[in-house]
């Protein structure tokens, strides 16, 4: 039997088995990757679905706005979310500005945002 027909050596197999480990890492680097996108994406769309829950709020109102800041917690995707509408006045006295920033659970940081414009009544 020659040296060609007696198989793999160890060096060879332990190169295959440390190139196989990396793509393998690879492949849970990219699965954890996927899950922390998902669960950014959840965290946008909800507090965008309260920004704009809030903000068709103000603007459909029958009843003047109070200038300033409000804010309160409204229920979502079995969650509470933070939400702040601040009213100001625009260039011109009969327009109002109203912001509404949404805060994901557990933080102070900003994940949604929704800015309308309405008649001053």
């Amino acid at each position: 039997m020659t040296l060609s027909e007696r198989g793999f050596t160890i060096l060879e197999m332990l190169v295959a088995i440390a190139i196989l480990s990396l793509g393998a890492v690879a492949l849970l680097n990219l699965a954890g990757e996927s899950t922390r996108t998902a669960a950014a994406l959840r965290t946008r769309l909800f507090a965008g679905i309260v920004a704009d829950n809030r903000a068709i709020e103000a603007v459909t109102s029958a009843g003047p706005l109070a200038i300033g800041a409000t804010s309160g917690v409204e229920m979502a995707g079995g969650e509470a979310w933070r939400w702040t509408r601040r009213v100001a006045r625009g260039a011109d006295s009969d327009i109002l500005r109203v912001t509404v920033t949404v805060s994901a659970p557990q933080t102070t940081r900003t994940a949604g945002e929704a800015i309308v414009f309405r008649v001053a009544r």
